[in-house]
Parts: C-alpha cells; structure tokens; sequence
C-alpha cells in the first residue's frame, strides 16, 4: 500500500502515515543498507519488527526524497544524523508515521485500538482524567488520552516523565479528529501543547509540534 496519509503545517512540519503491505524483501530492495543496518534489522527476532524498521526508513525516504540516517541519544529519541530535521516516529500493527520539522519540536504517537487498555487506563490516567472518560466511546477516549501523553512524552525528550504525576490532558469530548490540550509539569518544565488526533482504520492517532 505505501504511503497513504501526508500532509504539511506552517510550511515546516510535515507528517507522514505508511501502511505495511509490502515483504520483508520487497521492502529491504527499495534501501541501501550498510552492514550495521542490515545487523540490525536481522537481529530482530520478530518478522513484524523487522518489516517496522524497514518502513520507517522507507517512509522517511519517501518524505525527503532521499536516504537519511536515523541514530538514537540516550533515551532513545530519534535524530537523523545530519540534524537538518527534528522527527518524532511511531509505528503499530500496520501503520508506520514520521513527524518532522526543521525548527520546531514533535511529538507523535499512533495505536492499534484494543480492550486491552481497559486494564491499564489507572497507570496512565490521574482520576479526575478517568471520570471524564465517555462512556459511549470509552475505547477510543482512553486511546486519545494515550497517544497524547506518549507525543507530550516524546516532545519533550522522555527525560523525568511519569504518566500520571507529570501529563494532564484536559477534558474533552472525542471526536473523528480535534483538538486537545495537554500539560507537561516537571523538573525541567511547566508548559501547554495543543495536540491534534484522529482515528484512521481503528488507529488513534496524535501529534504535537511547538
């Protein structure tokens, strides 16, 4: 299928959905690999991690229209390696996303919606986030609420972040796509974003950029 969502803001941030339906072969055939990059991905003992990686750098060569290294800091937060672009990367189940921009700070996150988060909602949710749930459309309000907290995560470098005790989003009433406010509150910050979400093939989908 390939690239299947992309689209530009403020003429600096540009975001991108793939949907993996290509073979691990197929895929591998469209990169140049070097011998740390091929280790790597063949290192992976699960297949679907492997055709992740390969998308990600498929999709991002497909939004520069080049190849670009993409190299990880000590928490883990994607850079490329020249530095010309900050990137926020999420992939699941089927989807693969990039956000980039060349002067401001991202955040993404998309999620294959499951019951399984109804077990979790209290580890990530503080109680007053939890009452405000919607009932009727609980799944995907606790999806929302989650994919904003990892793109609020990973904006800000996922350096001294708890979930509950760190992130607030506001209330809000769920719909197709919005808005929503969130908060960062820790030792290294006390800031606002305004978060944009969608649904798209039962993904929750959500992203930041300031």
């Amino acid at each position: 299928m390939g690239l299947i969502f992309r689209e530009h803001f403020n003429d600096d941030v540009e975001f991108g959905i793939w949907e993996i339906t290509e073979d691990y072969d197929t895929l591998r055939g469209s990169l140049t690999l070097d011998e740390n990059d091929i280790s790597t991905v063949e290192s992976f003992r699960n297949h679907q991690r492997k055709l992740e990686w390969l998308s990600v750098r498929t999709l991002l060569k497909t939004m520069l229209g080049r190849e670009s290294k993409i190299v990880y800091g000590p928490e883990r937060k994607p850079y490329l390696h020249n530095n010309l672009f900050n990137i926020s990367i999420s992939h699941s189940k089927n989807l693969t996303a990039i956000l980039m921009s060349k002067k401001k700070r991202v955040g993404l996150d998309l999620e294959f919606m499951t019951t399984k988060i109804l077990r979790i909602a209290n580890k990530f949710l503080r109680p007053e986030e939890l009452e405000n749930i919607e009932k009727d459309q609980e799944l995907y309000h606790l999806y929302l609420h989650w994919c904003a907290k990892e793109a609020l995560y990973k904006i800000c470098d996922k350096v001294d972040i708890n979930f509950v005790t760190n992130l607030n989003i506001d209330s809000f009433k769920p719909k197709e796509e919005g808005l929503m406010i969130g908060a960062v509150n820790n030792s290294y910050m006390n800031e606002k974003f305004t978060l944009n979400y969608f649904t798209l093939k039962n993904y929750s989908i959500v992203w930041c950029y300031k």
